[in-house]
């Protein structure tokens, strides 16, 4: 069994998918478009070029996305992504990308129970931990 989380962009997830791959080498494993839908007339033509379902592939993860209902008004609360990195230098790296048009909650800084972690919500408003944890002896 697998839990995966399912994000609506309402209208910029061709932005989002572009953003994940370039800070995280996120690649696509299905895209659909709203206009590839079998049913004829069941969708909008101003919608037609919305991407209706993606999986996108972070690491060994898999996020679904879409462009929902288009309505303009994306809202992410009450979750956060975690971006668990290999090491220290990947973290950080990880960290600044996706911070890049988004802000900032929590400074990447050692803890007693990572090497390093930080908290930030990108551009999209989506929350994000990212986290390098500290080897046990």
């Amino acid at each position: 069994m697998q839990v995966q989380p399912y994000l609506f962009f309402e209208g910029r997830c061709e932005e989002a998918i572009e953003f994940y791959k370039k800070c995280l080498g996120a690649e696509v494993v299905r895209l659909n478009r709203f206009r590839d839908s079998p049913g004829p007339g069941m969708v909008p033509p101003e919608m037609g070029d919305k991407i209706m379902h993606a999986d996108l592939k972070m690491g060994d993860s898999i996020v679904m996305l879409s462009d929902g209902r288009c309505t303009g008004l994306v809202t992410f609360g009450g979750f956060s992504l975690s971006f668990r990195a290999e090491n220290n230098e990947q973290a950080e790296h990880a960290f600044t990308e996706l911070a890049q048009g988004g802000s900032v909650d929590a400074p990447m800084v050692e803890t007693f129970f990572a090497s390093r972690f930080g908290m930030l919500r990108d551009r999209f408003g989506v929350h994000w931990m990212v986290i390098a944890e500290k080897q046990m002896p």
